[in-house]
């Protein structure tokens, strides 16, 4: 699986909502931190990205913000500090009837499961793609269905709301990375070794994958590996695994009709039973109600 698909397939796991937000006034709107990812487009009217660290960047109709790990931020109809908004009040509203002074589409991944792919965790937690009319005509067509299907009720919204979110983020991800010529093609650490160890995992999670076999692809003792590892990642390489396996695994319960036993033999576990366990420990939940859409507890993960 290629990376762009390794992201978009973790993001799925959450839940998917798109709206169209009004604004008119001075002031702007906050939005809080959560835990996922998700996309602002400028449709109409000109404004400001505002974020606690960072200076406030201007920003004009076309113009895409990601947030990649869920970070704090605002937009706001003139240059501010970030606690001067007021927080949004999100939910399946209609937009505000009448005059405004800038219109935006919001996109968001929320994953009750509580991680954002190591990817996207690699990126700043706020970039903004240039929009400008004409630049990117494949982007802007994206941007003009999911705007229709986000503001009306046409059969089937339901089913192409995700998929054009999905789309969205794939070439906003791929105009940044065009626009910066040193990103990484891959989620990185700065370590060779590790890289080339997470690369492994997330390639073939069901393998099973031994520390020693994982340090002789970082050209590291299986002692060395494990510390380096740890002291990169923040958590030991056998626990990673179990989690790139969870994580696959609950994309197989949500986009296919696999059995639990098919589904446990993929990503490495021997039995139904013992991959039920570890993903009741993982996310909160049984498989079986995962896979109807049951939503799973919320908690904090890597």
């Amino acid at each position: 699986m290629d990376l762009m698909s390794e992201v978009i397939h973790t993001l799925r796991v959450g839940s998917p909502g798109s709206r169209v937000i009004r604004h008119s006034g001075p002031g702007g709107l906050r939005f809080p931190a959560f835990t996922g990812s998700g996309f602002h487009i400028v449709l109409h009217g000109t404004c400001w990205l505002v974020s606690e660290d960072e200076e406030p960047v201007a920003l004009e109709p076309g113009d895409v913000v990601l947030t990649t790990c869920g970070t704090e931020h605002g937009l706001s109809r003139t240059p501010c500090a970030l606690a001067e908004l007021p927080p949004v009040v999100m939910g399946p509203f209609p937009p505000a009837p009448g005059p405004f002074d800038f219109e935006f589409l919001c996109g968001s991944y929320r994953l009750d499961h509580g991680r954002v792919p190591q990817y996207l965790r690699t990126l700043p937690g706020l970039i903004v793609v240039s929009g400008r009319p004409g630049r990117h005509p494949e982007l802007q067509a994206l941007v003009a269905l999911l705007r229709r299907d986000t503001t009306g009720t046409g059969m089937g919204a339901g089913a192409t709301r995700p998929a054009l979110q999905d789309l969205i983020l794939v070439h906003a991800l791929r105009r940044w990375h065009e626009q910066h010529d040193d990103a990484a093609p891959w989620p990185t650490t700065g370590d060779p070794g590790v890289d080339a160890a997470l690369r492994a995992m997330h390639q073939n999670p069901g393998r099973q994958w031994t520390v020693a076999q994982l340090g002789d692809l970082a050209g590291m003792s299986r002692t060395a590996f494990s510390r380096r590892f740890a002291g990169v990642v923040g958590q030991p390489p056998k626990g990673y695994l179990i989690r790139c396996r969870l994580a696959h695994g609950a994309r197989l319960l949500r986009e296919t009709d696999a059995t639990l036993a098919t589904i446990a033999r993929r990503i490495g576990y021997s039995t139904e039973f013992a991959f039920s366990s570890a993903f009741r420990r993982e996310y909160g939940t049984s498989p079986s109600h995962f896979r109807v859409g049951g939503r799973p507890a919320r908690r904090n993960g890597i």
